[in-house]
């Protein structure tokens, strides 16, 4: 097994708080990126997800916070899926630094919304590897 999925970032000064940290709130958004973006290289786009009725939802969120990050910092934020049985999965992500501290851990409950229904859908790793054209880079 190859390093996992991961996309670098650089810390805006915007988006730091009045300690100068990285805001809570954008750890969450740096991590709904990187959730983004290891389905659009995995091959699925929004609009498939749309086209085929469903949604990624979150379910729950946990944030451990180890180190901080400033204003020009450069971080780079992994993504996992990892798969069980049920309507729900999980996504664990690292926050590090390009030379391999850790910085922070987001993980997640996660499912697959049928947009029409407004349920979850059974076996979300099933629908999404008939979508990908990498199905691996997802755990699949």
């Amino acid at each position: 097994m190859g390093e996992p999925f991961s996309v670098e970032m650089r810390v805006r000064g915007y988006e730091t708080d009045a300690q100068g940290h990285l805001n809570t709130a954008v750890y969450l958004q740096y991590a709904e990126h990187a959730r983004w973006e290891i389905l659009r290289v995995a091959g699925i786009r929004q609009a498939d997800l749309i086209a085929d009725g469903i949604g990624p939802v979150n379910l729950e969120t946990t944030i451990r916070f180890r180190k901080e990050l400033r204003a020009g910092d450069a971080v780079l934020v992994s993504c996992a899926f990892v798969w069980g049985t049920g309507k729900t999965f999980q996504v664990e992500q690292q926050f590090t630094t390009p030379e391999g501290e850790l910085v922070a851990e987001v993980t997640g409950v996660g499912g697959l919304m049928d947009l029409t229904a407004r349920r979850l859908v059974a076996e979300p790793g099933e629908r999404f590897r008939v979508l990908a054209a990498d199905p691996g880079l997802l755990g699949l």
